[in-house]
């Protein structure tokens, strides 16, 4: 029978597998445009969730929607370096067409349209427009719409295009499953850890060809890391909070009903302003 703690156990373990991540909505390399959670449960108490991440990496030129997977039933992974990856990223917005209405980081001052899934979506180059919905224009140059910002407005009334398809969702996810909940805002918390070796003798034994001053510094370095990951189990791991420990109980017992938050949402981009900022 499945169990809430075996759920959270999952959750709270991700990091066991090389190049798995919990969802990240703070990343330092992408500015954070909106963000959900599917829920999945089917037969013989299979389970997954999908998280949804949609945001602008100016590096990358793209706004990508990244899909994080957990679950224990999870098939056609992408694969990194050989080895399973709990993410993949698609694009909603068609490039040749993207590309045609940017300038840099911003938009071109005759960028009328994305499209999206299609779809033609208008931007709005109209300021009042962003303020009225509660967009602060950083205005780093006169006129100058940045991207995020255009897509951050366009999602308003547009959201059902650049969230997951069906068949996004359920890439790595049995088309028998279900998908009983889904969260549009939520109470998060980042929960990242470092690897690092966890025997420092061995780690010392490895560095033998190496000067004293320089395993020291290495070897405070690993401490240090020890301590920040055993910050963030006790502090942010998933099975930490009422948000997944509720949610955990839906995934247990099949009932949407079961999660009745009582903490403030701040999974709205707003509440990250770091996103994207390094």
């Amino acid at each position: 029978m499945l169990t809430t703690i075996e759920i959270l156990n999952t959750l709270d373990h991700c990091y066991d597998n090389d190049f798995w991540y919990f969802i990240t909505l703070n990343h330092p390399y992408v500015y954070l445009i909106d963000s959900r959670i599917n829920i999945f449960r089917g037969q013989f108490d299979k389970w997954a969730v999908a998280a949804e991440v949609l945001g602008y990496n100016p590096r990358g030129g793209a706004i990508s929607l990244e899909i994080f997977y957990f679950g224990n039933c999870l098939a056609n992974l992408e694969l990194y370096n050989g080895k399973p990856v709990n993410s993949y990223q698609t694009f909603p917005i068609d490039d040749d067409n993207f590309y045609s209405t940017i300038d840099g980081e911003v938009l071109k001052n005759d960028a009328a349209f994305w499209i999206v899934r299609g779809v033609a979506v208008p931007l709005s180059h109209n300021k009042r427009h962003y303020t009225d919905a509660g967009i602060e224009l950083s205005e780093d140059g006169p006129d100058e719409i940045r991207i995020e910002e255009a897509a951050r407005l366009s999602i308003i009334n547009h959201s059902h295009l650049f969230r997951a398809t069906n068949e996004e969702l359920y890439k790595s996810i049995p088309k028998d499953l279900d998908n009983i909940l889904v969260i549009d805002e939520w109470y998060h918390k980042e929960f990242l850890l470092d690897n690092h070796f966890e025997d420092i003798n061995k780690l010392t034994r490895l560095l033998d060809s190496y000067g004293e001053s320089v395993k020291d510094i290495i070897r405070k370095q690993e401490e240090e890391k020890a301590l920040r990951n055993i910050e963030e189990w006790n502090n942010n791991r998933p099975g930490s909070y009422e948000t997944w420990q509720q949610l955990a109980d839906v995934i247990a017992a099949g009932d949407a009903l079961l999660y009745k938050p009582t903490l403030q949402p701040n999974s709205h981009w707003k509440n990250w302003p770091e996103s994207g900022t390094l």
